[in-house]
């Protein structure tokens, strides 16, 4: 079965043609736009040139989108980026730009992360696995005796929103203290709190405490700054509290991580 893949992310689309084994044979990526229809647009052309390259045995379009996905895997509940993504049927509008030719099926980008570790990454073998998505904010995807779990709403898996801290920093929430934001936030509390120790981060933020950014503490902390590795150490040791917490749970047999700030 030749499918379409479609990564909707905050600054790029990347799309690929799988074949039959899963193993892509045609790569894109373009832009992304903060504008619904644009973005429709974008995923439409990105099919008929498939089509044109010769992928006219396409039979079904998968679409990995930022957003709360309806348990019909049709329809963005939510999204904190797009706008216009509030009860937004994301098939219907594609479809109808490719004349419904083959079926779209829409899912949040944490599951497609997690299942395409299941089926094909460090999650293969397992039979109850969760995945963590540490990124600007934290996500997660579960699956359960062989299967993708999202729930009675296809709210399932928001691990980022376990509550951690009672009346904590403003939500309290795991993503709170584990995501890009968490990092740069504990490594400017530590330049505030230690300025002795802050020389290379100084460095790299130009003096401007403000201004610094999780690449600066990433590569801070490969280069064994100290506080880089404090800030890596604090998410580290709240990703673990999250962890145990829907371990008691879910009991999984293995936890996989990934996202931006664990590249």
């Amino acid at each position: 079965m030749t499918t379409l893949a479609i990564d909707i992310g905050g600054t790029k689309i990347a799309a690929a043609v799988c074949d039959e084994n899963d193993a892509i044979t045609h790569r894109w990526r373009v832009p992304t736009p903060m504008d619904a229809d644009a973005i429709n647009h974008h995923i439409a052309n990105i099919y008929h040139e498939a089509v044109a390259a010769g992928h006219d045995d396409i039979q079904a379009i998968g679409i990995s989108a930022a957003g709360n996905v309806g348990a019909d895997r049709r329809t963005l509940t939510f999204a904190a980026n797009i706008p216009a993504w509030i009860n937004y049927d994301l098939s219907e509008h594609i479809g109808a730009l490719i004349d419904h030719a083959v079926p779209v099926v829409v899912e949040n980008d944490a599951n497609c992360a997690g299942w395409g570790e299941y089926m094909h990454g460090a999650g293969q073998g397992s039979s109850n696995m969760v995945a963590l998505t540490v990124g600007t904010g934290l996500g997660g995807a579960i699956v359960i005796d062989g299967r993708l779990y999202r729930g009675s709403f296809g709210m399932a898996a928001e691990l980022g929103h376990l509550p951690m801290v009672p009346d904590g920093d403003t939500c309290g929430c795991a993503e709170r203290y584990t995501s890009g934001s968490a990092l740069e936030r504990f490594a400017k509390s530590a330049m505030r709190r230690r300025p002795q120790d802050a020389e290379r981060l100084m460095e790299l933020c130009g003096g401007d405490v403000d201004k610094l950014e999780g690449p600066m503490v990433s590569q801070a902390a490969q280069e064994g700054d100290v506080l880089g590795l404090y800030a890596f150490g604090k998410i580290g040791e709240w990703l673990g509290r999250a962890m145990a917490a829907t371990a008691a749970v879910l009991d999984p047999d293995v936890f996989v991580i990934g996202g931006g700030v664990v590249a």
